[in-house]
């Protein structure tokens, strides 16, 4: 069990029997007054948010969320399907619970599947991957009033910022935790 001391930024824990994380933290103390831990916790199986607050006494447990290797297979409908790469067993993720991390997936790529009492509930992305830009505005010479940058469609649809020698048909590398261009891949 944790101690509200202990709910940090990353954590995995239960809440009602479902797994969250803890996206967000905040201690404060006031006078007289017990401890108090405002939180923003993530449901790790359909992706909702919801802020809690945990008093000084209370107490909660953490999660058990194993962790393996996957491979993005295909999406269809509101469904995300992916294999367990030891078991070979295929499993589906719902739309609302991958959120963001559509913008990153090819077909092929390798995550990390989060389990949870032995069922496949999420996914964790690499921190960079690479993607193929399929629209880019042409860059055009002395075009840096705006700071150099231009925005450009990659395979997923998402759309990134990028310098602007950035071309359709490169391949670019993205930070999946802040969405930012990293550099352009090696051909």
């Amino acid at each position: 069990m944790l101690n509200i001391s202990d709910i940090k930024t990353g954590k995995k824990i239960v809440l009602d029997g479902e797994p969250f994380a803890v996206i967000y933290n905040e201690h404060s103390k006031m006078g007289r007054a017990g401890a108090v831990m405002r939180t923003k916790l993530k449901n790790l199986t359909n992706g909702a948010v919801k802020d809690k607050t945990f008093q000084g006494a209370d107490k909660v447990e953490e999660a058990d969320i194993s962790k393996s290797k996957a491979q993005f297979l295909y999406f269809e409908g509101e469904n995300f399907n992916f294999m367990d790469n030891e078991t070979y067993d295929q499993f589906v993720i719902n739309k609302e619970a991958i959120d963001k991390a559509q913008d990153y997936l090819t077909e092929g790529m390798e995550v990390t599947m989060l389990n949870f009492n032995d069922n496949p509930i999420n996914i964790e992305l690499p921190v960079k991957v690479t993607l193929e830009v399929t629209e880019a505005p042409p860059g055009l010479k002395g075009d840096t009033q705006s700071g150099g940058d231009k925005l450009v469609i990659v395979e997923t649809g998402a759309k990134f910022t990028t310098p602007l020698f950035i071309e359709t048909g490169d391949k670019i590398i993205i930070n999946t935790e802040s969405g930012t261009y990293v550099s352009r891949a090696e051909k």
